[in-house]
């Protein structure tokens, strides 16, 4: 780093003698001496132990739709625990969360609390297996659907690792999975219309859901192709399968009814973490009174902390908000500024790239006109990309050091971050060059 990183190492290196890796989650490690440690955020800015100020488009890799320590959402969480923390009852904010929630998603009838999207993704899955009677489950490669041990399947591997697009090789993302998992998890490509029909047509019987997020927003945000969506919901209901869209990231920040309302579809459930807190712990899963009505009837779900006091009221303000005032179009507005301000730094310097995703939540793939599926996002020239960021975070502007995970922006984002971040990015872009 050509910053003042000292205090970042310091810490590391203690923290290294407590936590593995240094961290408390792999995907906040990024390397021996370049992992930064945090300091304080306020608003659309992220200070680190050393004191250096970044624009911060990582937010929390999300959950940040408001701001950092925004002051109504805090503020409603002070006064709220103030009446205490955690109750093994249940309170009228709860209902009142759970209303704004089915209001605003158009697919949601019914909902439960989570602490996280894992748990939330864990949960509508079991719902789904109870529901049909079927163990089979469906995914897409390089959708990350949370750490359970279902759903860590081709999600980070090399895409050389799959195999035929035609025959796919589920591939576990960690040691320590069950192997006979293998035969319950189905991994296949994504917006593959083919092979998710000629797949059905072997095994649609026997699967209890198809889990996807509408946008492979864990790699490199690549789009549905027209009428994939549709044709998920279709299949699901030929053959009797549980369509779970997976909202962990698109929820309450593409649009107020998330994926569903942008990409006018209506998965059986659905699930959310991320946004609908601006940052406090809060998820939920939810979708059709049919299906979530199995709950409790012989289906177990529960948890101490779902109904946590304060991931609740932020979860109350944070919707009210985004529900009333125009944050979103806000967000879009300087997110779509951002993009095409990429897209004319890349055109300029000659560079061949592809913008992916929406404007609260995009990220670019470099060395390649288009992707529709992490094998052909596999080929971008993800090295130049981190040399990129590697660049810009020096120069106060901080991504992820991932070129899988978007660049997400916050309603305290300002016009003149926008600016400030593409005169960084076109020179950058102008120094470090290819």
């Amino acid at each position: 780093m050509n910053i003042p990183f000292e205090k970042s190492r310091e810490l590391q290196e203690r923290a290294f003698q407590r936590l593995p890796l240094g961290v408390n989650s792999n995907f906040r490690f990024w390397g021996e001496g370049i992992t930064p440690y945090v300091q304080k955020a306020k608003g659309g800015y992220l200070w680190d132990a050393d004191g250096n100020r970044f624009i911060d488009y990582r937010l929390a890799f999300g959950p940040i739709i408001l701001g950092h320590a925004y002051d109504e959402v805090d503020n409603q969480v002070i006064e709220e625990i103030r009446k205490g923390t955690l109750f093994a009852m249940t309170s009228e904010l709860e209902i009142a969360v759970a209303e704004k929630i089915t209001a605003l998603c158009p697919a949601v009838e019914m909902v439960r609390f989570a602490c996280s999207g894992t748990e939330a993704t864990m949960h509508a899955l079991r719902v789904a297996r109870a529901y049909t009677g079927r163990e089979k489950i469906i995914k897409f490669e390089g959708n990350y659907h949370g750490f359970q041990d279902y759903m860590l399947f081709s999600t980070y591997a090399p895409a050389e690792s799959y195999g035929s697009r035609h025959n796919p090789i589920p591939i576990p993302s960690s040691s320590g999975i069950p192997k006979a998992l293998n035969s319950l998890v189905v991994t296949l490509p994504f917006n593959d219309f083919e092979v998710l029909d000629k797949t059905l047509r072997h095994i649609g019987h026997d699967v209890a859901a198809i889990i996807t997020e509408a946008a492979q927003d864990n790699c490199g945000a690549i789009e549905p192709l027209p009428g994939w969506l549709d044709f998920i919901r279709q299949q699901c209901n030929e053959y009797g399968i549980v369509f779970i869209l997976d909202e962990v990231k698109t929820g309450f920040r593409i649009a107020r009814g998330g994926a569903q309302e942008v990409y006018h579809i209506k998965p059986d459930l659905a699930t959310y973490a991320k946004s609908i807190a601006n940052g406090y712990p809060l998820a939920a899963f939810g979708g059709k009174k049919e299906i979530m009505s199995v709950i409790g009837h012989g289906v177990a779900q529960g948890g101490t902390y779902n109904n946590n006091k304060p991931g609740v009221a932020a979860a109350y303000t944070t919707l009210d908000l985004i529900q009333n005032q125009p944050i979103l179009e806000t967000i879009e507005k300087r997110g779509r500024r951002l993009m095409d301000g990429f897209r004319q730094i890349f055109d300029d310097a000659g560079i061949v790239a592809c913008i992916n995703g929406h404007p609260a939540m995009f990220t670019f793939a470099v060395g390649v006109e288009k992707v529709t599926c992490q094998r052909d996002w596999n080929n971008s020239d993800k090295d130049l990309y981190l040399r990129w960021v590697d660049a810009a975070i020096e120069r106060g502007i901080m991504p992820d050091h991932d070129p899988r995970e978007p660049w997400f922006l916050c309603y305290s984002h300002s016009d003149a971050d926008i600016d400030e971040t593409l005169n960084v990015m076109a020179d950058v872009v102008k120094k470090v060059g290819r």
